[in-house]
């Protein structure tokens, strides 16, 4: 068996399943946000469906980063223990950070959809969870390449 493909399955699965449960969280929120709006007879703001989709970017990101693994596993420069601990390591660090940002995009969502304000200081603080996954990915590109 390959270790270093295993490492960049890993990533992928991982990040990816972290994406679903953010997503999950922050769908959920912005479903039950929407329900107040109708219920009290206000207009559904569509933007809520930027809370609930943002932490799909970490599966892009772990597919990136699993595309750079797949090259040096392939190329033999790196070893494979090394590539299973990145791929574990970095997947838990993508994963983490979209459950994260599903969780902030959940009271992003809570928020706008009762006050109708505030989407710039939410949706920022949505992009600080989003910065943690681009730094494992980057940084772990760079211990690859």
């Amino acid at each position: 068996m390959d270790l270093g493909q295993l490492g960049a399955g890993i990533v992928m699965g991982i990040a990816a399943l972290g994406s679903a449960i953010g997503i999950a969280i922050a769908g959920q929120a912005a479903i039950g946000a929407w329900k107040r709006c109708y219920m009290n007879n206000k207009p559904a703001p569509f933007i809520l469906t930027v809370f609930a989709g943002a932490p799909l970017t970490q599966t892009i990101y772990g597919f990136l980063l699993m595309q750079t693994m797949k090259t040096a596993a392939n190329a033999g420069s790196v070893n494979g223990a090394f590539m299973v601990g990145i791929g574990l390591f970095s997947g838990i660090a993508m994963a983490a950070s979209a459950i994260a940002q599903g969780k902030a995009g959940a009271a992003g969502s809570d928020a706008l959809g009762e006050t109708g304000k505030g989407f710039a200081q939410y949706i920022m603080v949505v992009g600080l969870c989003e910065t943690v996954a681009l730094f494992a990915m980057v940084f772990s590109m760079i211990v690859c390449a």
